[in-house]
């Protein structure tokens, strides 16, 4: 069988990425870097299962139009290869099967627990529909994935699941309850990649900051990454992926204060930076909480960049409650911020709740990335004259430590390590050259 083909798209914002030559089988994600992983998983699963001529579909239930943008890809793929067989799976195969299978061009519905199980592809006998209860799950990462194919950086999923229950959110009902993957499988999938000749690896789930909580003696997050940088010394760089600030743990600020390869970058699920907003939501944190531990963060790792996730147009959110939000932004310093106009979800209390006008959500979320861009750039003007070392993503592009973009000029191999000088900035990414 050829190999498979691996295409993803980051943040459900429908762009596809083509990560290898074409093949007879495509694996297409939406959504979050947790799917991502996985998808690499599904690849080495369908080639182990001898899958061919088929796409697989691992989709994203977060907002309607992750949902909707799934399907429309479905449909076109059958227009576009009418003999392959169409497989769908993740969150939102798992949260809505029944509609998926409605659709005349799904061969297979898999649920999120069984999308990178053995056999799972083997042969087209069985149930057209294949969905188990997900909250009847009760273990996680049984899939380490060896490489990932031409990234530059890997991504270990250390946590599946939530235990919160937001309000305005779905993904419990696609994931199931928060299961921890155990300390020694991550730490020796991380040296195995490091090994590799991955210089970055990437810590990813759904809620990693409650990595832990459900294994013996309830470790933290921290004592997992302090574990990883003292037993994987050769790893050069340990990221972490989205956290949510009520759950930064004393290990993990002093890793931050003291060990220079745990990166200077944290994203925030703050979600709102108003306290009515943030109760509604059934949040964790107030605003007050949020600067607080920005103030704290950057105290002891003052190089630190922060990015955030923020919902626009909750349910009864007034003007006022809006600037909240939006005077968070400049307020918390945040570089990189995530914007999504609230989508009402299935199952949600939220859903609910009164909602506001649709032309007002869309106004401000646009408002929101009108911030988000003026806090990128004047990120970026920090950044001009500095040198800093970038991890190359691809040929002309790499990333820095804080996770700024930079587009550079010469010549370096995608995954090395090197010296940048930002000369300059076009709102978007650092501009420079190799140093």
């Amino acid at each position: 069988m050829r190999a498979a083909r691996f295409v993803s798209g980051i943040m459900a914002d429908g762009s596809i990425i083509v990560d290898a030559d074409a093949a007879s089988v495509e694996v297409v994600t939406f959504g979050c870097r947790l799917n991502a992983y996985e998808s690499e998983a599904i690849r080495a699963r369908a080639a182990e299962d001898g899958l061919a001529n088929a796409v697989v579909f691992n989709t994203c239930a977060v907002t309607s139009e992750a949902v909707r943008q799934a399907r429309q890809a479905i449909r076109k793929a059958r227009r576009t290869r009418p003999d392959a067989r169409l497989i769908v799976t993740g969150c939102a195969a798992q949260i809505d099967p029944e509609a998926f299978a409605a659709m005349g061009e799904v061969d297979l519905v898999l649920g999120n627990d069984a999308k990178a199980a053995p056999g799972a592809y083997a042969g087209a006998d069985g149930p057209r529909v294949r969905v188990n209860d997900i909250f009847s799950v009760r273990e996680t990462a049984h899939h380490l994935v060896d490489s990932l194919k031409d990234r530059a950086r890997a991504y270990v999923e250390v946590q599946n699941g939530c235990d919160h229950r937001c309000t305005f959110c779905v993904i419990p009902y696609g994931r199931g309850n928060s299961r921890s993957a155990p300390a020694g499988e991550v730490v020796e999938q991380v040296r195995r990649l490091s090994t590799q000749g991955y210089r970055e690896v990437v810590l990813t789930g759904v809620d990693i900051t409650s990595w832990g909580q459900d294994l013996p003696g309830a470790p933290t997050l921290g004592q997992l990454a302090g574990r990883i940088l003292r037993l994987a010394p050769g790893l050069e760089r340990l990221r972490l992926s989205s956290i949510d600030a009520a759950e930064i743990d004393p290990d993990l600020m002093r890793l931050l204060a003291e060990e220079p390869r745990l990166m200077p970058h944290l994203h925030l699920s703050l979600q709102a930076g108003d306290d009515m907003i943030l109760k509604r939501m059934k949040r964790r944190h107030l605003r007050a909480d949020a600067l607080r531990l920005v103030a704290e963060v950057r105290a002891v790792r003052p190089d630190v960049a922060f990015g955030a996730d923020l919902i626009a147009g909750f349910p009864t959110e007034t003007d006022e409650m809006f600037e909240n939000t939006l005077s968070l932004v400049e307020e918390a310093g945040l570089s990189f911020l995530h914007v999504f106009p609230f989508s009402p979800r299935p199952r949600t209390p939220a859903a609910r709740m009164p909602q506001l006008e649709r032309a007002v959500v869309k106004a401000r979320a646009e408002r929101l990335r009108r911030a988000g861009e003026h806090a990128l750039a004047r990120h970026l003007d920090r950044q001009v004259g500095r040198t800093v070392m970038g991890l190359v993503e691809r040929e002309g592009l790499s990333r820095a430590e804080d996770f700024t973009e930079i587009a550079f000029e010469g010549v370096a191999e995608p995954g090395t390590i090197v010296a940048l000088r930002v000369t300059d900035h076009d709102g978007k990414r650092a501009l420079g050259a190799l140093a």
